[in-house]
């Protein structure tokens, strides 16, 4: 477990799964001789074979009056994912979670910062042969772009996701659609990052001065700030998504924004430093 202050917030890091290598569906582009390029990696994001170091997780962000889980992981119990070993899960994370101080009945707010099968799949559990929702009394913040897109055009599992994680939900009154810049709370606000996919939304978070950033999937692993062109083999729309990471690094350079990465490994936090020409290298907390 992995916590970090900004300002009057809190956001712990709750690790439901972590793998090295196999990044077929996440980056095409990093083959082990690409990423021994990037020396920087070694030894918290991939291993000296160039073998990349990823992670699932969820973030529980407090704030001086919401508690609130960003992105939910996988879950247990559910098929029809894209990647075998995403199904029929039976791990520890919702024990885990609580464990860490966060009860699901005490979460008053899910914000998924998209709607692909590892940022939302935990949203509801397995109940007697039902899918419940897994924190029933939060309001689950969805960007309407997202959600409407997802809807109508399901892929890479979102069906399944739509079928097992989402609907439960909206039958049950707690969804809220809101614009992709929603301010969530006085520290936490919504930011449009589309690409990944077209309401892809990360997580802005400022308080007293200090600012971070919890990435989704506008970027999917350190590597890629050494190498914004690479992109994922899910984005929907690559061009769109190599832009926005360009733009979001650019900024984030400058203004000595935390980045918290939702599937960066180890340290999983840093600040962004110019490392040569539209390039940039991250300066880990460890």
């Amino acid at each position: 477990m992995t916590t970090f202050t900004i300002g009057d917030v809190t956001i712990t890091k709750i690790t439901e799964l972590e793998a090295t290598g196999d990044t077929e569906l996440m980056l095409p582009d990093a083959t082990p001789q690409a990423v021994r390029q990037v020396t920087w990696l070694h030894p918290h994001y991939a291993t000296e074979d160039g073998l990349l170091k990823t992670s699932i997780h969820a973030f529980a962000v407090v704030t001086p009056t919401r508690r609130i889980i960003v992105d939910t992981g996988l879950g247990n119990h559910k098929m029809g994912r894209p990647v075998p070993a995403w199904n029929g899960m039976t791990g520890t994370f919702l024990q885990d979670l609580t464990d860490a101080g966060f009860p699901p009945d005490g979460i008053d707010t899910v914000l998924c910062t998209h709607l692909h099968v590892d940022h939302a799949g935990w949203d509801t559990r397995l109940v007697h042969g039902q899918w419940v929702p897994t924190f029933p009394n939060a309001r689950h913040v969805f960007a309407r772009t997202e959600f409407e897109h997802a809807e109508a055009a399901p892929g890479h599992g979102t069906a399944e996701l739509f079928a097992d994680s989402v609907t439960p939900l909206v039958q049950a009154g707690l969804v809220d659609l809101v614009p992709a810049n929603e301010q969530v709370t006085p520290e936490i606000q919504m930011v449009p990052t589309p690409g990944h996919t077209p309401g892809h939304v990360s997580i802005l978070i400022e308080s007293r001065g200090e600012r971070a950033l919890i990435t989704g999937d506008f970027i999917h692993h350190p590597v890629q700030l050494a190498r914004p062109s690479w992109t994922s083999a899910g984005d929907h729309d690559p061009g769109r998504a190599a832009t926005t990471r360009r733009v979001v690094l650019e900024e984030l350079a400058r203004t000595r924004t935390l980045l918290i990465g939702t599937h960066f490994p180890g340290p999983t936090a840093g600040y962004v430093i110019p490392d040569g020409d539209d390039t940039y290298r991250l300066q880990s907390l460890a």
